[in-house]
């Protein structure tokens, strides 16, 4: 089996909103990152050397590749990634391998096979 690995970063307030959409399109669970930063095409702005952003957290998800391009789609229309700038991203990139992911692989399997 293989896996896709799909990184999210998204408002703190949309994090629980972004987790449900994934785990409803086939995620089996995530990682969370909790109070990132990061900074778009504009710089942050500050008062007074305190930066007026709002938290991102980083999410992290281990997917069944088939799953991924489903999952990734469904979870940028939640975090309205492409419908309101700054909101956030989503990307995934390809897994070598993975280690303790076993007790995933048979109820993965058989949700696959009943799709197809």
């Amino acid at each position: 089996m293989h896996f896709k690995l799909i990184i999210a970063f998204v408002e703190d307030d949309k994090t629980d909103l972004v987790l449900d959409t994934a785990r409803k399109s086939g995620a089996k669970g995530a990682t969370v990152i909790n109070n990132a930063r990061g900074e778009g095409r504009k710089q942050s702005k500050t008062f007074f050397g305190l930066t007026l952003e709002t938290q991102r957290d980083v999410l992290l998800f281990l997917v069944e590749e088939h799953l991924s391009r489903n999952i990734l789609e469904k979870i940028a229309k939640a975090g309205e990634f492409d419908s309101k700038p700054g909101t956030g991203i989503a990307f995934k990139i390809d897994v070598e391998d993975a280690i303790g992911v076993m007790h995933q692989v048979a109820e993965l399997t058989q949700e696959l096979v009943d799709e197809i």
